[in-house]
C-alpha cells in the first residue's frame, strides 16, 4: 500500500503536465479569437464558454489574491440585475447582462490561470499580438478595397477589420503594439525587423480607424510604456537605446502616415476627424450633454434604468463609462466599477517595478488599462472583451507576486 501511494504523484505528474499544455494551447486559441467580432455571438464567445467549463472540470481555483476582484465583479454584476427590475420592457436587458457576466466570468478565467503558471503569459500575449496583425492587415486592405469583400471591414469610410465598430478595433491593437515595443527595446535588434514591420501594421490600423480615442490611447500608452522604461532601467546605455530606438521608431511610423496622406480619401477624413469637437460631441444633445443630463438624472435612480434603455431617450448611448455604470448597473454597480479601477490600478503601480518574469507583462496590461480608463470618459467599455482580459491579467500578476512572497517567508522555493 506505501508502494502504490508513493508512486501516483509520479504517474499522475505527466498526465497533469500534459493537460496542463493542452489547457495552455486552448487559452492562446481563445485570445486569438478575441480578435474576430464581427457577428455575435463572436466565435470568441463559444469556444471561452467551453474552455472555462472544462477548466472548472478539471479544478479552476480562485485564490484570496483573486478574490477581491471576483467580489467586485460579482457586485456590479448585481447592479445590473438589479436595474433590469425597473426596466418596462425588458427587450434585449437579460441578454445584454449575460454578455456581461460572461466577460466578468473571463477577467476571473485569466487572472486564475496565470497566478497558476506565469509562463502562460507570453502565450497570451503572443496569441494577441496574432490576432491584432490579422485583424489590422484586414482593416488596412479592406479600407483601400484590395481585397474580396473589403466592405465587410470597414464602417463609415474607417477601418473596422475584423470587429463591428472603429472605436474598438483600434484599441484592441494598443496592448500588442506595447508588447512589440517591449521586444524591440529589450531583444536583440536582429529581431527588430518583423517587430518594427509589426508596429507599422498596428499603427496604420490604428490611424484608419479615425477614432480619436484609439489615436489617443495608442499615443498615450506608447509615450507613458517608455517613460516607465525609462523609470525601470537604471544602465545609461540602454536608457540611450531606448531613445534612439523609440525616436528611429516615430520616424518610421510618421513617413508610414505621410505616405498614408497622399491618398485624398484618408487625407479628408483625417482633417474631418481631427477636429477636437465635433458637431455631434458639443451640440444639443450632443455627447457632453448627455454626460450632463445622464449624470443629474442617474442621482435620483439608485437602481438605474435598466440597460440600452438611455439610446431610447437620448439620440445616441452614453458613451461614457462612468455614466453607463450609473443607468444600466446602478449605484451599486457604478461603486462595484469605480472601487475595481482604483484597485486594479493601485495594484499593478505597486508592483509595476519590480523585477520579476512577469514584469513585462504587468507593465504593458497597466500602462493599457490607464489609458482605456481615460477614455472611458467618452466611449462604453464594459463590453470590450480585451479590456477584461487586461483586468485579468493585471490581477494574475499580482497574485503571482503575492505568492511569490509568501514564499520567500515561508522559505520555500520560487
Amino acid at each position: 500500500m506505501t508502494a502504490v501511494t508513493a508512486s501516483r504523484p509520479v504517474i499522475l505528474r505527466p498526465q497533469l503536465a500534459a493537460i496542463s499544455l493542452v489547457g495552455s494551447c486552448l487559452v492562446t486559441i481563445g485570445v486569438f479569437l478575441s480578435g474576430f467580432v464581427i457577428a455575435e455571438p463572436a466565435p470568441y464567445e463559444v469556444f471561452m464558454a467551453g474552455l472555462i467549463g472544462l477548466w472548472a472540470l478539471f479544478g479552476l481555483r480562485i485564490s484570496r489574491a483573486t478574490a477581491p476582484l471576483t467580489v467586485l465583479l460579482v457586485l456590479f454584476m448585481i447592479g445590473g440585475i438589479l436595474s433590469l427590475t425597473v426596466m418596462a420592457d425588458l427587450g434585449t436587458g437579460p441578454m445584454y447582462m449575460a454578455v456581461t457576466g460572461f466577460l466578468c466570468l473571463t477577467a476571473v478565467f485569466f487572472a486564475a490561470i496565470i497566478e497558476e503558471s506565469h509562463q502562460r503569459l507570453p502565450l497570451i500575449l503572443n496569441a494577441w499580438v496574432a490576432a491584432a496583425v490579422i485583424t489590422a492587415l484586414l482593416g488596412i486592405l479592406g479600407y483601400f478595397g484590395a481585397i474580396p469583400g473589403a466592405a465587410n471591414f470597414t464602417l463609415y469610410d474607417r477601418a473596422k477589420g475584423a470587429f463591428q465598430d472603429p472605436n474598438v478595433f483600434g484599441p484592441f491593437l494598443v496592448a500588442p503594439t506595447l508588447y512589440l515595443l517591449h521586444g524591440l527595446l529589450t531583444q536583440p535588434i536582429s529581431r527588430a525587423p518583423l517587430k518594427i514591420a509589426g508596429l507599422l501594421v498596428l499603427t496604420l490600423g490604428v490611424f484608419l480607424s479615425f477614432s480619436r480615442a484609439a489615436w489617443a490611447l495608442d499615443l498615450f500608452c506608447v509615450v507613458a510604456f517608455v517613460f516607465v522604461m525609462l523609470l525601470k532601467q537604471r544602465s545609461g546605455l540602454f536608457r540611450l537605446r531606448i531613445l534612439v530606438l523609440t525616436l528611429s521608431g516615430a520616424l518610421f511610423v510618421v513617413a508610414a502616415l505621410v505616405v498614408a496622406l497622399q491618398s485624398d480619401q484618408v487625407a479628408s477624413l483625417f482633417s474631418s476627424r481631427t477636429q477636437l469637437v465635433q458637431d455631434y460631441d458639443g451640440g444639443h444633445l450632443g455627447r457632453f450633454d448627455r454626460h450632463r443630463i445622464g449624470f443629474l438624472m442617474a442621482m435620483e435612480k439608485p437602481l438605474g434604468i435598466g440597460p440600452m434603455v438611455f439610446s431610447t431617450m437620448f439620440p445616441e448611448d452614453e458613451h461614457n463609462v462612468l455614466l453607463k455604470s450609473l443607468t444600466s448597473y446602478g449605484w451599486l454597480g457604478f461603486v462595484a466599477y469605480v472601487a475595481l479601477i482604483l484597485w486594479t490600478l493601485s495594484l499593478g503601480f505597486r508592483f509595476l517595478l519590480l523585477e520579476r518574469p512577469w514584469q513585462p507583462y504587468l507593465m504593458i496590461a497597466w500602462t493599457t488599462l490607464m489609458g482605456h480608463v481615460g477614455i472611458g470618459n467618452v466611449i462604453d467599455t464594459d463590453h470590450w472583451r480585451h479590456f477584461y482580459l487586461l483586468l485579468g491579467i493585471l490581477w494574475g500578476c499580482a497574485a503571482l507576486e503575492y505568492r511569490h512572497r509568501r514564499q520567500i517567508r515561508s522559505g520555500t522555493p520560487a
